[in-house]
């Protein structure tokens, strides 16, 4: 019997020859990672153990992203815990002010994550990394510490989904709209502790950034990870980033798979999450006559270089709307400097919008962008739970770079086909 993505993957990392859905496991772990909200605990736990050190000081990484630059006296306290450890264990791959980025666009542009890696997270959205073709995974911190003591994780093998997309993309429809599309399809909960294999025609023409956007949105299907298989567009990415051997799974043809779901992609639209789960999706169509507040462009989600330049081209020539607060957020240091490079950065000022350092803050509602009572944000996000991104009378919707830019024009959800011809945004 052949195995699924995930198998394979997870079956190489605990020196066997085949696992199966459902069995219990332990693998080896090419990574750890924690952030300024997680990492203060699992060193807590850590330090419980009596270990004397990290298993591997090149493979624990840090990144206090979350509330960054520091916003107050705990945060600071936080980040501190952070990096005492990280000096007094002598980690490789530490990253704050000057180096840091948001987690999730970071590790994989740092060569850190790469193709057929086991990796574990003290964050939800660790799963992004499966656009790589490697499995990752949200943990609690207890875990990661004894990931960090250990190198070692112990899980479920999980079921696998297999997602397949068909026809073509209709103009501004992006890996971002796919995601939403399929999460509004089966719900918050209708790949729980499954695995997510994407796959299909359309799944091969899109980049490397849409990728990671709906690998990172796996889990807001109560997915333990979602998966693509490397292609030459991921050997791409990764050959000049990878500085370490590296292996490629792909799937078996007689692979055992829990459902098969098809999509045909030609009847989908610019979709938009409305409050308050990521699974009440409605075409941007739908959202026409709702007002916007403020406008976020960024995150683990989408604030990678081409979500910025499809953002700028549309905000180009126009201005944002004088009702909406509009923040860009470069998801490294790397993508700020390319932004800056690229025009993009002064596109957005003169367009009205501010440019921020990197950093995950509105996105959790820490800051950078907290929304009032009553207020409504558009953002390139994740979540839009009920306070997320602020007070609970508060209201998030969630889409692609295009319709947020487009919403920041017109200060009311807006198809971006409305502001600009997708052939002139894309030439």
């Amino acid at each position: 019997m052949g195995m699924t993505l995930v198998e394979k993957i997870l079956a190489a990392h605990c020196d066997r020859e085949q696992v199966k859905a459902g069995e219990l496991i332990n693998v080896k772990l090419d990574g750890t990672l924690a952030n300024d909200i997680t990492a203060p605990v699992a060193i807590r736990e850590f330090n419980k153990l009596g270990v004397a050190t990290v298993f591997d000081k090149n493979k624990v990484f840090l990144v206090p992203d979350h509330f960054a630059p520091n916003k107050d006296i705990m945060s600071a306290e936080q980040t501190k815990i952070m990096r005492e450890f990280a000096y007094k264990h002598e980690i490789v791959n530490y990253f704050e002010i000057g180096e840091m980025g948001v987690e999730h666009c970071l590790l994989p542009e740092k060569g850190l994550v790469l193709p057929g890696d086991v990796v574990i997270g003290a964050d939800s959205h660790t799963c992004t990394y499966g656009a790589l073709g490697a499995f990752a995974t949200g943990v609690g911190s207890t875990d990661l510490a004894c990931g960090m003591a250990t190198g070692e994780a112990w899980l479920k093998v999980p079921e696998t989904i297999k997602f397949v997309f068909t026809g073509t993309l209709q103009p501004y429809v992006t890996g971002k709209d796919l995601i939403l599309h399929t999460i509004g399809h089966i719900g918050v909960d209708g790949a729980r502790y499954c695995s997510m294999e994407f796959t299909g025609p359309v799944i091969s023409q899109l980049t490397m950034d849409q990728r990671f956007t709906m690998a990172n949105m796996a889990i807001e299907a109560g997915a333990k990870c979602g998966l693509f298989e490397p292609d030459e567009t991921t050997l791409a990415y990764v050959k000049d980033r990878a500085k370490r051997e590296y292996t490629v799974y792909k799937a078996d043809a007689d692979a055992v798979y829990s459902r098969v779901i098809e999509f045909d992609v030609t009847t989908i639209e610019p979709t938009v999450a409305f409050p308050h789960l990521p699974e009440n999706t409605h075409p941007v169509s739908a959202g026409k006559d709702i007002v916007i507040d403020q406008v976020v462009i960024g995150s683990c989600t989408n604030g990678r270089l081409e979500d910025l330049r499809v953002a700028a081209r549309l905000l180009e020539g126009n201005k944002v709307n004088r009702r909406v607060r509009t923040i860009v957020i470069p998801g490294t240091q790397q993508i700020y400097l390319d932004a800056m490079k690229e025009g993009l950065v002064e596109i957005f000022i003169n367009a009205g919008a501010i440019v921020s350092t990197p950093t995950c803050g509105p996105c959790l509602g820490g800051h950078m962008g907290i929304l009032a009572k009553g207020e409504r944000a558009l953002s390139t996000t994740n979540r839009n739970f009920v306070g997320r991104m602020g007070h609970p009378e508060s209201e998030v919707y969630l889409a692609s770079p295009a319709v947020a830019a487009a919403t920041a024009i017109r200060g009311t959800i807006t198809d971006p086909k409305e502001i600009k011809p997708f052939e002139e945004v894309m030439k």
